[in-house]
């Protein structure tokens, strides 16, 4: 009996100890409703960097485990998940994807010193709100709003512009960054209002603008949207150039505009799916039949700069990891990097795609 005993006390003992071995990570961002598209890619780009990280011994020598939660896209759910993290014991959060739920969820994450890199917030005020465990993969919609203002006025600059947004934080923050450096360079827009996101039909919208005589459209918005907004104008034979900000880095874009989708132009970090870096794990994910694009190599390497910022620490410990994160470089899959006093990337490189034969391209 005293041997049977003992040996569950060293199972129990042997068990305990595993899973304090094991640290926990989430990722958060819509897994489910109109932005799942994108929230597919920052979930299959941390999975695919933890089996990384294990496969090359852990960090510290402990195994990642990846927590998923789905934040709808929604400032209050992205607080429960954020929550929901917290009170599961992680230590670090890839997300949220929409700056909307990265803002509110960061307040949640920096009472909790957890570390929170966001592969697709680009509102400015996420890094702007002094929380020192905040970063993010991805550049700021002041820089990519400043090349887009600039790209209509030396195109359309002597023609109609109009702009158009969807009142979220992104999408909003986005349309003003480009409307201001628009406005900068001597141009005034012919249109400027906001959409309902969410709706099934926008006709009336393209409508007006047509009766307006708007030769470019800028839609500050998220891809399903503009998607509906391009097929409105292709089916009533308008002929609009439309131009739009990173949200359309999805092959869901096309799928949803369909022939509309031709010559849409948007801007994107470039593309890291090109660079040698990244060329074996664009080939893992092939391989399971995953195009990599928009947003997944950017969440992969949110997963990466946290290990190695861990083992250039030597420690699990918050303020050492952030303090490796705010000091150190790091090799990724999308090069070099390292961060700013605020979290942000030192170095943006915001270039045009187009939309041809349902893919984005990169503009020559």
């Amino acid at each position: 009996m005293h041997r049977i005993i003992a040996i569950a006390i060293l199972v129990l003992a042997a068990a305990l100890s595993s899973a304090r071995a094991e640290v926990l990570i989430g990722v958060s961002a819509a897994m489910t409703g109109r932005l799942a598209w994108i929230g597919e890619q920052g979930q299959r780009g941390a999975e695919m960097a933890v089996a990384d990280v294990n496969t090359a011994g852990g960090v510290l020598g402990q195994k990642v485990r990846l927590i998923s939660v789905d934040d709808f896209c929604d400032p209050e759910q992205a607080v429960a998940a954020a929550k929901k993290l917290v009170a599961d014991g992680v230590v670090f959060v890839v997300g949220h994807y929409c700056s909307g739920a990265s803002i509110p969820a960061s307040k949640v994450y920096e009472e909790a010193g957890v570390v929170e890199i966001s592969p697709g917030s680009t509102n400015p005020q996420l890094t702007e709100q002094g929380r020192a465990n905040v970063f993010r993969t991805i550049g700021r919609d002041d820089a990519q709003g400043f090349i887009a203002g600039n790209y209509l006025a030396d195109r359309w600059g002597n023609k109609k512009i109009a702009i158009l947004h969807d009142n979220s934080t992104y999408g909003k923050g986005l349309a003003d960054e480009t409307k201001k450096q628009l406005n900068k360079r001597g141009v005034t827009e012919a249109v400027y209002n906001a959409y309902l996101p969410g709706k099934d039909d926008y006709s009336a919208e393209v409508a007006a603008l047509q009766t307006a005589g708007v030769s470019a459209l800028y839609v500050g918005g998220y891809h399903a949207e503009v998607a509906l907004i391009a097929r409105a104008a292709h089916d009533s034979g308008y002929t609009v150039q439309l131009i739009s900000g990173d949200a359309l880095a999805t092959e869901e874009f096309a799928l949803i505009a369909g022939p509309a989708a031709e010559g849409t132009l948007f801007t994107f970090p470039a593309d890291p799916r090109r660079s040698p870096e990244a060329a074996a794990v664009v080939e893992q994910f092939r391989a399971e039949n995953f195009e990599p694009a928009g947003y997944t190599l950017l969440s992969y390497c949110a997963v990466q700069v946290w290990a190695q910022a861990v083992s250039k620490a030597g420690s699990l410990e918050p303020k050492a990891v952030i303090a490796a994160l705010h000091e150190q470089e790091f090799d990724t899959v999308i090069g070099r990097v390292d961060f700013d006093d605020k979290g942000d990337l030192t170095k943006q490189s915001w270039v045009w795609y187009v939309w041809r034969g349902g893919e984005y391209v990169p503009v020559e």
